[in-house]
Parts: structure tokens; C-alpha cells; sequence
């Protein structure tokens, strides 16, 4: 049997290859993991996670993710995950890794609208006719 630490070590590998399904960036990257602990009595992974945000369409496929890559571990029988929305989820919980990722063309391009045109900032101006 390894020591807690060691497995501790590889569930967090695990977790840096299961990817978000909407933003191919991992769970680890994207900051969504806030706790993992591993309790070798029970053979058991212990993690809370978060969500960009309540309404995440992704919620279920990743902990199902995450479940089968913590599974895989020869030292875990059990994944017990829960959802916290403390601390909240914000920009900065994503790492710097995830950011020049996140950065790579074609990575986000498709997801975010196309730039629109700004308007002019010149005042518009309509001819006055002379009576």
C-alpha cells in the first residue's frame, strides 16, 4: 500500500489530464479542483470542486471524468466529490498554464463571439439646408 502523500500526488496527475468538455483546458488548470485528500483506510478520494458557474451544462460529465480517471489509481476503490460554491470561481483560480492554453489560436476561437465594429466616436453631423 502507498502512503497517503504519494497517492495524493498521483490523483492530482489524474486530474491534470481530465479536461474540461467545454474549454479543452484541464480541471486542474482551470482551477475547478479546491481540495483533494485521500483517506488510505478507506481506500477513498476525498475532492470538492467548483464550477465557473451553478448552471455549468458540464457538471455531471465532469465528475464522471473525474471519477474513472481517480478510479484507474490502483489505491482507490471510492471518489466521493463534492460540489462547494465557496470559495466562488473566478478568473483568477485559473492557472497560468491554463491562460497561455486558453491563449493558443483556434483553442477558444470558435466559442467566443467575432469582434464587433465600434461605432465612431465622431459626432454625426447632417447637413443643414439653407431656407
Amino acid at each position: 500500500m502507498s502512503d497517503a502523500a504519494s497517492v495524493e500526488a498521483r490523483l492530482w496527475e489524474a486530474l491534470r489530464q481530465v479536461e474540461d468538455p467545454e474549454i479543452p483546458v484541464s480541471v486542474v488548470g482551470m482551477g475547478l479542483i479546491v481540495s483533494v485528500a485521500y483517506v488510505p483506510a478507506a481506500r477513498r478520494a476525498e475532492l470538492q470542486i467548483t464550477y465557473t458557474t451553478m448552471g455549468c451544462p458540464a457538471m455531471d460529465f465532469i465528475q464522471d471524468d473525474i471519477r474513472e480517471a481517480l478510479l484507474a489509481d490502483p489505491d482507490v476503490d471510492v471518489v466521493d466529490i463534492e460540489v462547494v460554491w465557496d470559495p466562488i470561481w473566478t478568473k483568477a483560480r485559473l492557472r497560468d498554464d491554463a491562460r497561455v492554453r486558453m491563449r493558443e489560436p483556434g483553442r477558444l476561437g470558435d466559442l467566443l463571439p467575432a469582434p464587433q465594429r465600434r461605432p465612431s466616436r465622431e459626432p454625426v453631423r447632417t447637413p443643414v439646408r439653407a431656407r
